[in-house]
């Protein structure tokens, strides 16, 4: 048997970034930036207020209080989106409203909470007052040009993961279509006249399909674009001819089934034969039977098979440990192409046998009143409970040996996060 960190040194870390592409901003979210974004304008562009108020001189304002108010003649109304016209001069103050660009004169700007307007709000002829009733200083609720970005700025290096919040500030500096590394297409596929997915009742021997089903979510959920290439029947020439129009047609594969040793498999038998394959047994349970190769395109280049075992939640183990983290990298993600691990406190008995095997069990996750994260084993730990697994906030890492007691402590795969 390999180790996990010998199955990953083959699988994960020998992976790297596909090609690059320019695309929407709105539509990158979840991709990589492939280029270093500058700003070329500032950010805010204009001196805007930060509230509705009124712009002032803060030195007019130096001795207003509630008892003591500031009058001040009002000359004019700025709104977002206009253009100042007016300007600001000692005694004076402007109307304005959140986002709007500071007039000529102005320093500060008074919240509207803080004032008492007087007159015809129709019309800013400086016949309007009004009152203030807190002194503000220069800056006050003013937004300065570049107070968020400077033009010039390096905002986000390459390699960066486009967020909703990144993909916010990339539209604020103009960069429109962002170029990324292209999302890598999956194909996902199962294989066996044993599977149905129309809703056909169960002839003998039949189960319903899950697998496929439940990886492209995984791929999905994974930031990948995954290829649904359907059930494939136990027919050597079918498999091998959709193997080959995905190669064709996506960035990598994965199957699920056949990849156990000794087993005679179709999926076996074909990606031995097209494929340059390694069969591995992981020390791991579960998802201790595992392959990864490489399937040559007809036209040039070679793309990844991830060869997943049949039995759903070691399906489930071996794609978050192996295929997702590899396929992640080549998405361009480097530092979040794993889920993230923290330490945890069992708040129930992790028991398990010692077998040789780093054993991944399947438990619920929350956080206590003491701030740190508590777990408990699912009710069911078999391989093909997937119904049990479903709910599973995590992967308690228990390594070989007799178990962990009730209080201690374990590492934890954070899968929803």
């Amino acid at each position: 048997m390999v180790t996990i960190e010998e199955a990953r040194r083959l699988v994960v870390e020998s992976r790297s970034a596909s090609t690059s592409a320019r695309v929407p901003v709105a539509q990158a979210v979840g991709c990589v930036l492939a280029e270093d974004a500058v700003a070329h304008e500032d950010v805010p562009p204009f001196a805007n207020s930060a509230v509705d108020g009124y712009a002032v001189r803060g030195a007019d304002t130096h001795d207003a209080s509630r008892e003591h108010p500031v009058r001040l003649a009002v000359v004019g109304e700025v709104a977002a989106g206009a253009e100042a016209m007016v300007e600001v001069r000692s005694g004076q103050a402007v109307r304005i409203m959140t986002g709007a660009p500071m007039p000529a004169g102005a320093d500060a700007v008074v919240m509207v909470e803080d004032t008492t307007f007087d007159g015809d709000r129709r019309v800013f002829d400086g016949s309007q007052t009004v009152a203030v009733f807190g002194a503000v200083g220069v800056g006050d609720a003013v937004r300065a040009a570049g107070d968020d970005v400077r033009r010039g700025t390096t905002v986000f290096a390459a390699g960066t993961e486009i967020t909703p919040a990144v993909a916010g500030v990339l539209a604020s500096i103009n960069v429109a279509e962002p170029l990324v590394v292209r999302r890598p297409r999956v194909a996902v596929l199962s294989t066996g006249d044993e599977l149905v997915d129309d809703g056909s009742p169960l002839a003998p021997g039949q189960i319903r399909e899950s697998n496929r089903t439940m990886l492209i979510g995984l791929v999905g959920g994974a930031g990948l674009t995954a290829v649904d290439y359907g059930i494939v029947r136990d027919d050597e020439s079918a498999l091998e001819q959709t193997l080959r129009l995905a190669a064709a047609e996506c960035d990598a594969i994965v199957t699920s089934g056949g990849v156990s040793m000794g087993d005679y498999d179709v999926v076996k038998a074909v990606l031995s034969r097209i494929a340059r394959m390694n069969w591995m047994q992981i020390a791991i349970k579960p998802a201790k039977p595992f392959a990864f190769g490489l399937l040559e395109r007809r036209n040039g280049g070679e793309v990844p098979v991830f060869g997943l075992p049949g039995n759903p939640v070691s399906s489930l183990v071996s794609f978050e440990l192996l295929a997702r983290p590899a396929l992640r990298r080549m998405a361009g993600h480097t530092t979040t192409a794993d889920r993230p691990r923290v330490t945890a406190v069992a708040d129930a008995p992790l028991r398990r046998r010692a077998d040789g095997k780093v054993h991944f069990q399947r438990v619920t996750t929350h956080f206590a009143a003491d701030g740190r994260l508590h777990v408990s084993p699912v009710s069911a730990q078999g391989s093909h409970q997937l119904a049990a697994t479903a709910l599973a906030g995590g992967l308690a890492v228990v390594p070989e040996g007799d178990g962990i007691e009730a209080g201690g402590t374990v590492e934890v795969v954070l899968l929803l996060s």
